[in-house]
C-alpha cells in the first residue's frame, strides 16, 4: 500500500506500523455530505422506492412466498462475489436433499449466509444493532467452511490486507487499521451506527457500510457481514417490514465500480459518487423487487385459478414458490399425507405443466417447477452508476 495514494486527511490517515508496512486508519464517522441536486433527487427516489417495497411486505398474504427465495438469491449473489461458484438451483437442491451435496461444496458457504441472516433478524428482536450482534452473525456465517479457523465470532487480532491473489502486506491494494487502532475505530462506528435523527438513513446507511469495510474487522467474511448490515440496519430502523431488498445482484454486476468507489474515499475523500452509487442501488433494487414480486403474484394466481378448489394441490404449489424443487418425500412431509397421496397430488400439477420430473431416473426422483424457478432467479434489471437518475 503506496501511502502517498491516500490524500484526503478528511478520510483518514496512513499509518506506518512497527513491522514497517504502511495501513490506513479511517476518519470517524459522519464526513461532510454535499446533498448537491443529483443526490438529493437519487435520495428522493431511493427513498421511495424503499418505502414502496416495505408496504408491499407489510400486506403480503403470505410473506414467506417471497422473502424465502429472495433471500436466497441474495445469498448466492454476496456469496458469488467472494468467489463461491454455486448458483439459486444447488442451494434449492440442498435443502431438499442435502445428502446430495458433496462434502466441501460452496453450497455450504451460500447456506451459511441464509442462516445468518436469520439469525441477525431474530437477534434484532433482543438486541440492538451492534458489534455484538455483527459477532453473532460472524460464527454463523463461518462455521464449517473456508475461513472456519479464522476466529469466527471475534474481531481480528491480527493484521489483514486486500489485494490481488498472492500479495503480501508489502504490496497490498488496501491495509486495514492495525489491531490497536481497529479497535478504536470500531468504538466509534458503533457510536455512529446508533445514532438516530441526525441524516437520513440511506444516507447513513451508506457511509455505515462503506466505513465497515475500511475498517475490514474480521479476518474474513467481512464483505458478506458488510452487505448483511445493510438489510439489518434497515429493518432495524423500520425502513423495511420484511428482508425484502438485496444489493448484492446490482453490486456483482458493478463490482468493479464498487471497489473503485469504496477506495476512492480512503484515497480521495470521494463520499458523494459512492452515495450516488448506492442511491442508484436502493432505488433499482427496490424497484426491481416491486416489479418481480408483482409477477410472482400474478403467477401464483393464475395457478390458483387453474386448480381451483383441488386444496392439497394449492398447497404444494405455494410450498413451490418457496422452493420450486420437489420430492415425494418433500411433498408427503409438507402435505401431511402419505406417500401415495403425495405422489398422486404431483402427479396433478405435473399433467397440468406446473411440475416437470427432470432426474430421468426411477430412483432418487425430483421435480422443478419450471415457471416458478424462472420467475424466481430472473435477475434484477439494474443501470449502471453512470446512466441516469430518471
Amino acid at each position: 500500500m503506496d501511502p502517498q495514494d491516500f490524500t484526503c486527511p478528511a478520510a483518514g490517515r496512513a499509518v506506518k506500523a512497527e513491522t514497517g508496512y504502511w495501513a490506513f486508519v479511517p476518519a470517524p464517522l459522519p464526513p461532510p455530505i454535499q446533498y448537491d441536486a443529483p443526490t438529493t433527487l437519487l435520495l428522493s427516489q431511493a427513498d421511495a422506492a424503499l418505502s414502496e417495497l416495505s408496504g408491499l411486505g407489510r400486506y403480503l398474504p403470505n410473506p414467506d412466498l417471497l422473502i424465502a427465495p429472495y433471500v436466497k438469491r441474495e445469498a448466492v449473489a454476496s456469496s458469488r462475489i467472494e468467489g463461491t461458484q454455486a448458483d439459486l438451483s444447488d442451494l434449492l437442491l440442498d435443502e431438499i436433499e442435502p445428502k446430495w451435496t458433496p462434502p466441501g461444496s460452496d453450497v455450504l458457504e451460500v447456506r451459511n449466509y441464509v442462516a445468518a441472516l436469520n439469525r441477525g433478524i431474530r437477534d434484532l428482536e433482543k438486541l440492538p444493532l451492534s458489534c455484538r450482534l455483527l459477532r453473532d452473525i460472524h460464527a454463523v456465517l463461518m462455521a464449517g467452511v473456508r475461513g472456519h479457523d479464522k476466529t469466527p465470532g471475534e474481531f481480528r487480532r491480527s493484521q489483514n490486507w486486500i489485494g490481488p491473489p498472492g500479495c503480501t502486506l508489502a504490496d497490498a491494494t488496501y491495509v486495514p487499521p492495525p489491531e490497536h487502532e481497529m479497535k478504536e475505530c470500531l468504538t466509534l462506528w458503533e457510536r455512529f451506527l446508533h445514532q438516530r435523527d441526525t441524516m437520513p438513513e440511506l444516507i447513513q446507511c451508506a457511509l455505515i457500510h462503506e466505513h465497515f469495510e475500511a475498517i475490514h474487522p474480521f479476518l474474513d467474511g467481512n464483505g458478506r457481514i458488510g452487505r448483511l448490515l445493510i438489510t439489518l440496519f434497515l429493518i432495524e430502523r423500520g425502513r423495511l417490514s420484511k428482508p425484502l431488498l438485496y444489493l448484492s445482484s446490482h453490486i456483482e454486476q458493478h463490482r468493479a465500480d464498487y471497489y473503485a468507489l469504496l477506495q476512492r474515499i480512503r484515497t480521495h475523500g470521494d463520499w458523494p459518487a459512492w452515495i450516488r452509487y448506492f442511491l442508484v442501488a436502493v432505488r433499482d433494487t427496490a424497484r426491481s423487487a416491486i416489479d418481480q414480486s408483482q409477477a410472482i403474484l400474478n403467477l401464483r394466481d393464475g395457478f390458483r385459478r387453474r386448480l381451483d378448489k383441488q386444496h392439497r394441490a394449492l398447497t404444494l404449489v405455494d410450498e413451490l414458490f418457496i422452493n420450486p424443487y420437489t420430492t415425494v418425500a418433500r411433498a408427503a412431509t409438507r402435505l401431511g399425507v402419505t406417500a401415495p397421496t403425495a405422489s398422486k397430488t404431483i402427479g396433478e400439477l405435473e399433467r397440468i405443466g406446473i411440475l416437470k420430473e427432470v432426474t430421468g431416473r426411477e430412483w432418487g426422483r425430483f421435480w422443478l417447477a419450471k415457471p416458478i424457478m424462472s420467475a424466481l432467479a430472473t435477475p434484477p434489471v439494474s443501470t449502471s452508476p453512470g446512466e441516469g437518475t430518471a
